[in-house]
């Protein structure tokens, strides 16, 4: 017919029809909506109550984790401003010797090297002392920024499974583990409060 497109037998066969997957879903958001219908539907209020604190230890999650982040990311750059600390005080180094081979070499001819090479080479040393102090500083800031990052994850870690408490605890009715779920919840705020502190 006009106007239609001539369609290959072989294609057609394959291409009969293309299913497109649904997207995922991350488990947790059906607790958290679940979680809110049962609050709403429930006669009794302790549910609310685990409703607004989960919510409440998803916003502290979210802030402990953006900080964590900031602070692996600070450690890394930290790490490689060392690294290329180390990498100018190997390179003093390197030309202080060549300079010093340079003057033995002179004196073993005979010639008396010029006083302006040693002069460079007491420039190179003092030159390597303060890129050393440099580089050891920027290590332990490193450090500093890595154990804050450690400390903030377990933070995290401690809210998430604290959110998850609180959410099974609405859905089964059992008040108890809405207990447990605040109990995590105060553990993962001083793990937040020391990685701010």
């Amino acid at each position: 017919m006009p106007g239609e497109r001539a369609v290959d037998p072989i294609l057609s066969h394959y291409s009969a029809e293309v299913v497109v997957p649904e997207e995922m879903e991350v488990p947790t958001e059906h607790l958290h909506e679940d979680m809110e219908h049962a609050a709403h539907h429930s006669s009794e209020t302790w549910i609310m109550f685990v409703a607004l604190s989960s919510a409440l230890l998803a916003v502290l999650a979210a802030a402990c984790s953006l900080l964590a982040g900031h602070h692996a990311n600070e450690a890394m750059i930290e790490q490689i401003q060392a690294s290329d600390q180390w990498a100018y005080y190997q390179a003093k180094g390197i030309k202080s010797t060549v300079l010093e081979s340079k003057m033995e070499l002179l004196r073993s001819l005979g010639k008396e090297p010029e006083a302006k090479d040693g002069e460079k080479i007491t420039e190179y040393k003092n030159q390597q002392k303060e890129i050393e102090d440099k580089a050891h500083e920027k290590e332990q800031s490193s450090e500093q920024h890595l154990a804050l990052h450690q400390i903030l994850a377990k933070g995290v870690t401690v809210f998430q499974i604290a959110i998850a408490l609180g959410a099974i605890s609405a859905l089964s009715r059992r008040k108890w583990l809405w207990y447990v779920s605040l109990a995590l919840g105060a553990l993962g705020l001083l793990f937040f409060l020391q990685g701010i502190l």
